[in-house]
């Protein structure tokens, strides 16, 4: 059976998008999923989204991780999705779809796709990091040289070290650039390795710099490896709401696959 497929990236978080309305695609085959993510092996991607109909939205987003587990949220997997979608014509510069975490709205003007994140109540926060959940799991972690942190060592040290275990989570290195900009590098579970970009990771560091006062400001710009993001919210006593995560999302080519 022949498969078009679609490479999109996000500010170097890239991504295999398949158009699954028919539902003809194997999902339910991990080892598909991962081979077709393998740098060396296959097309190479950080993961592979399925875009399918959905009852009470403009679409669906099935997301997998490169190692073939199905994953919680994807940030600018998201908002590549929007903008696959909108290529499809689905969509044209607004839209409601459906996530494995409920209902998202987007939009998406000059390759600039803004998605509205879910309202973020809780943050722990302790000595050396802070933790919290913004459609994924985020241990965020302050550093010094930035550049010069061994992502990947550490950063699977502390995915799969107490209290994570085996549930894990994203961990995150940020270091201040100004008042309302910060770098960061972040470690992907399911990719298991570090990666040029990650959405949930970018709002979950800005979130967790304003609660910390590491900045007043509710804009806020993340430099990661691949480009830069920008994260808005609102604050009040209950925590924080109409989180919007902006940037590019660019398709980079297409094909068609053998399965």
């Amino acid at each position: 059976m022949k498969q078009i497929f679609y490479k999109y990236q996000g500010t170097g978080n890239d991504f295999i998008l398949i158009d699954n309305r028919s539902k003809t695609f194997p999902d339910n085959n991990r080892v598909l999923v991962s081979k077709l993510c393998n740098r060396r092996f296959g097309i190479g991607a950080d993961g592979l989204i399925l875009l399918e109909e959905s009852s009470n939205s403009d679409f669906k987003m099935v997301y997998f991780n490169s190692d073939g587990s199905e994953s919680t949220l994807c940030g600018n997997g998201a908002r590549c999705t929007v903008a696959f979608a909108a290529q499809l014509g689905i969509i044209t510069s607004k839209t409601k779809f459906e996530a494995i975490d409920g209902l998202h709205l987007a939009s998406i003007k000059d390759e600039i796709v803004s998605l509205e994140m879910h309202d973020v109540q809780e943050i722990q926060t302790f000595d050396s990091h802070s933790f919290l959940d913004t459609g994924s799991p985020h241990h965020v972690e302050i550093v010094q040289n930035l550049k010069s942190v061994d992502v990947f060592t550490k950063g699977r040290e502390i995915r799969t070290g107490a209290p994570y275990y085996e549930a894990g989570s994203n961990v995150n290195f940020v270091e201040q650039i100004d008042p309302d900009q910060f770098a960061i590098r972040t470690y992907e579970r399911g990719v298991e390795d570090e990666t040029l970009s990650c959405g949930t990771g970018a709002t979950a560091v800005a979130i967790a710099m304003h609660k910390n006062k590491k900045t007043s400001s509710n804009k806020i710009k993340i430099k990661v490896v691949g480009g830069v993001l920008e994260v808005s919210f609102d604050v009040s006593k209950s925590g924080y709401s109409n989180i919007i995560l902006s940037g590019p999302a660019e398709l980079v080519y297409s094909g068609t696959l053998n399965l």
